[in-house]
């Protein structure tokens, strides 16, 4: 079977995901020459995705880093490159350090379950996240030693943590 044809559960080597990563940087590299807007851009491969950050570019760049704006630039980014390559993509992409910045906030959320898990309650529900999101409280929570699970559909899916 050739990589061109892998399904979204399959694995993808790294010669595909820096492959990825390119096609998402021109892609990323165009939208922002349309909208006048400078920025650098940097590929990198982990996690069997491919992640292109995009940094630099002064407060113009920084509306641009907002998570709604981030995850819409980021869905329209793999759309392109699913269609140049005919495989699904899990690019992840990060404006102006909006991933990280987001991460501290879902670090918060999931200290703030902890302590209400602690203080009696049998479960806490948080907002609902993007499967991207999802993975990394998922993460966060089972570092901490505690259970957490996905409920919902959709956009109203969202994680649930209750003690270990």
């Amino acid at each position: 079977m050739s990589n061109t044809n892998l399904e979204a559960t399959d694995s993808v080597n790294l010669e595909d995901l820096e492959a990825e990563g390119d096609l998402a940087a021109d892609y990323i590299e165009a939208l922002l020459d349309l909208a006048d807007l400078d920025g650098d851009l940097d590929i990198s491969v982990a996690s069997e995705r491919a992640y292109v950050s995009v940094t630099g570019g002064g407060e113009d760049l920084d509306r641009l880093a907002m998570p709604e704006t981030v995850q819409a630039l980021q869905d329209l980014t793999r759309i392109a490159v699913q269609n140049q390559t005919g495989r699904f993509s899990r690019l992840i992409l990060d404006v102006g350090g909006s991933r990280s910045a987001r991460e501290t906030e879902l670090r918060s959320l999931v200290d703030s379950a902890i302590a209400q898990l602690a203080a009696g309650r049998s479960e806490v529900e948080l907002e609902p996240m993007s499967s991207y999101e999802r993975k990394l409280v998922h993460d966060i929570v089972a570092d901490l030693g505690h259970h957490s699970e996905s409920r919902g559909e959709g956009r109203d899916r969202r994680l649930v943590i209750t003690t270990a």
